[in-house]
Formats: C-alpha cells, sequence, structure tokens
C-alpha cells in the first residue's frame, strides 16, 4: 500500500469521447496498463494528492437523496462482472468511482473504497454510507463475503434491483397519462372560471333575471378564484411538505397503505406489485445463504407495503417459535391462496428458492398485463371525464340563455 500513488488522467475512450478521472496505481506505466484495459487512449497522466482521512470522513456526509435504484443496478452488475473476470475488490471499487456518472454514488464508493483500504469488509463499508446502499444490498453482499461467493451475490442483487426498477416503471406507465389528463383538466376548469366566466357574468347582467342554480355557483367561484386559488395551492404546498416528512413513520404507513390496497382497480395493482417484490427479494436472499429470519426482517422492510410488512413480522415470530413459514402466511389475508400453496410446496420440496422466484414471475406478468389493460381502459374514462366536466361548465353557462329564449318564445 506504501507504494501505492494516485494518478489524474485524460484520455478518449472506445467511442473518441474525452473522459478523466483518477486512479491508484504503482507508476505512471501502471496507470497506461490500466487504462489500456478500460479501452481508454490516455491524452495525459498527472501524479496527485490522494484522499486524506480527513476528507474521507467529511465527505460521509454528502448527499445520497440523488442516488436512484436503477444506478444501483448498473453499479452491481457492473461490479459483478468485474469481479467475475478476476479484478479484485479494490481495483473493480476504484474503476467505478471514477467511471459512475451519479456523483453521489461516485463519492460514496470512493469512501467504499478507502474503508476497504483500511481493514473494513466491504459490506460493513457499504453499511456505513448513509442509506445509499439498501440493507438488501448490504445484507447480500455480506452473505457473499462470508460464503465465497460475493459475484453471484452482486449479481442477484442486480437482477432484483433491476426486476424492481421494472416494476416502478410498470407503475409509472399506468399512472402518468391520468395523471397528466386529470392535472389538464384542473386547468382548463380554472382557466374558464378565471377568464371565460367573467365575460358571460357581465352579459347576464346586461340580460337580468334571476340565474339558473348551476350559473349561479359558478359565477360565484369565478368571482372568489382569486382566493380561493392560493389557499387550494397552499394547503396543496403543505400536504405534500408534510406528506414527504412523514411517508415513512409507521403510524401514517398503517393508515394509509391498507386503504392503498383497497383502492377500486388500482388496489389490486397495488398488491401484485408488493407481492412481486416479496416474493423476488426473498427468492433473492434465499438463493444467497441469508438466514430466514434475517431475510424475513430484510424482505419486509423492502415489500414497500405495510401490510405486507406487518404480516411478515407476525410470520418471523412464528417462525422463530419454529413453525414454517406457510403455516402462519396461510392466515394473513394479503397473501392469496397460489402464493401460501407454492410457499407450502417450496417448503416440503427443498425448492423454496425456485417456487419464490415463479411467484414473483407470475406476479410480475400480472402487473404488466394489468396495467396494459387499466391503460386501454383509463383513455377512454378520461376523455369521458374531461367531456362531462367542461361539458357542465358550458351547459351552465348557456342555460340563462336558454331560458331567455323561452321567454323570448313564449
Amino acid at each position: 500500500m506504501s507504494n501505492t500513488l494516485t494518478y489524474a488522467y485524460k484520455g478518449r475512450d472506445a467511442a473518441g469521447k474525452l473522459v478523466k478521472g483518477r486512479v491508484e496505481a504503482p507508476s505512471e506505466a501502471a496507470v497506461v496498463n490500466r487504462l489500456r484495459t478500460m479501452s481508454i487512449a490516455p491524452i495525459e497522466i498527472n501524479q496527485s494528492a490522494a484522499a486524506t482521512g480527513l476528507q474521507m470522513e467529511l465527505s460521509f456526509g454528502t448527499s445520497d437523496k440523488k442516488v436512484k435504484l436503477k444506478d444501483l443496478a448498473v453499479m452491481s452488475r457492473q461490479l459483478a462482472t468485474m469481479i467475475a473476470a478476476g479484478l479484485s475488490l479494490l481495483k473493480a471499487l476504484t474503476i467505478l468511482s471514477e467511471q459512475t456518472e451519479n456523483k453521489a454514488l461516485a463519492r460514496s464508493l470512493g469512501n467504499v473504497r478507502q474503508l476497504v483500504e483500511t481493514g473494513s469488509s466491504f459490506s460493513d463499508a457499504l453499511a456505513r454510507q448513509g442509506r445509499v446502499f439498501p440493507p438488501l444490498m448490504i445484507h447480500l453482499v455480506r452473505a457473499g463475503e462470508t460464503g465465497g461467493f460475493l459475484d453471484q451475490s452482486l449479481e442477484s442483487t442486480a437482477h432484483t434491483f433491476e426486476k424492481d426498477v421494472q416494476l416502478r416503471q410498470t407503475i409509472k406507465s399506468a399512472m402518468t397519462y391520468p395523471v397528466v389528463v386529470l392535472v389538464m383538466a384542473i386547468v382548463a376548469v380554472i382557466g374558464m372560471l378565471l377568464f371565460v366566466v367573467p365575460v358571460f357574468k357581465t352579459m347576464f347582467a346586461d340580460l337580468g333575471g334571476e340565474l339558473p342554480l348551476p350559473t349561479q355557483v359558478l359565477v360565484v367561484l369565478s368571482e372568489n378564484m382569486y382566493w380561493i386559488l392560493p389557499i387550494v395551492l397552499a394547503a396543496g404546498g403543505a400536504g405534500a411538505w408534510w406528506w414527504n416528512k412523514h411517508k415513512y413513520d409507521d403510524k401514517v404507513r398503517s393508515t394509509v397503505d391498507p386503504w392503498r390496497l383497497k383502492i377500486p382497480v388500482f388496489g389490486e395493482l397495488f398488491r401484485k406489485v408488493a407481492i412481486a417484490r416479496f416474493a423476488r427479494n426473498f427468492a433473492t436472499m434465499t438463493r444467497s445463504g441469508v438466514p430466514i429470519l434475517q431475510s424475513l426482517a430484510i424482505v419486509g422492510d423492502t415489500s414497500g407495503n405495510w401490510v405486507i410488512e406487518d404480516a411478515l413480522r407476525k410470520i418471523q415470530d412464528s417462525v422463530r417459535s419454529g413453525k414454517s413459514v406457510s403455516g402462519p402466511m396461510a392466515a394473513e389475508p394479503v397473501f392469496p391462496p397460489m402464493v401460501v400453496q407454492m410457499v407450502s410446496v417450496g417448503e416440503d420440496s427443498g425448492s423454496m428458492e425456485q417456487m419464490l422466484g415463479k411467484i414473483a414471475d407470475f406476479y410480475e406478468d400480472e402487473v404488466q398485463s394489468m396495467t396494459e389493460q387499466l391503460t386501454a381502459l383509463i383513455e377512454p374514462l378520461m376523455i369521458a371525464f374531461i367531456g362531462v366536466i367542461i361539458g357542465g361548465i358550458i351547459l351552465a353557462l348557456y342555460m340563462p340563455m336558454f331560458a331567455l329564449y323561452d321567454q323570448i318564445g313564449g
């Protein structure tokens, strides 16, 4: 370690793009060889000062909010590939910390590398990075370190994260269209109340007579919109701030998550997503040799739904007392009978990992299919919804004119 120096370099990759970074090597010639293995043609190489322990400690406080699950999936896949190819962990971490585009993740990987250099285990170094690396990844890495199959654990981590990213994208694709249409409808209604209704209000005043009730409601809303709108926006902002601050509180989750599973149509989708995530993570933990009690605790935390988390806590207590997983699982309504039966078969046959994988595959396919059906169904429903809202406003505006025509005709 004492002969290792830090070098800053500039070069061009295989695509001709200018890249720069830092590597640790005993000599400039070793840096050149390292860059060639990375398919980088060096342009400039200079020796630089290595990060001190003080700098390392100060960097622990960097924000980890910008590290996305997709970034972790890519990082895990690349790290597994390099370790399987024979690179040492330190070399692999050095390359990743220099090449990772996400700055927050790159800083954390640099910190991990320095901790590993000073004697920490890889899993402990990951755990010391705040909330950058999820507990699922930390425990899988720890199991891989203990069992001597770190590359396989990282492959499992990457696969699990990739599947989770796909699930999230599927849900986003189902929710994006109705949310956009709803926002457009709200903006259209506000625009009509602020700019169109006042024009008709002046016309109605000239005509005289009593306005129909729907028209009166529109006029009152239009007259008060200038103070109603700021209040609504302020309340919405305060609600969003409160939600972001408290959405992970157990008291809030224990109230919101059960209600979320009961929402018509979307509740079933949310349940299938949670079950798919539970089965995928549980299969990954089982494959990596993590003890079952520890696996149940971690899988519950990563399920994304308090109902499943609470059910898994009860199952964990039962397993601790010597019972099977499928027995107490059958008493939890959130788990469908098919899931319970497949887990039971997996326990009896010693193929729990395979059964959980099949459950995850099935429910991921179900989520994909249900999302496509919802997208096809929601589009005409949202068009009809907008038509009813805008049509109702227009009808309310023209009702006084219809009444006037009736008087003239009479």
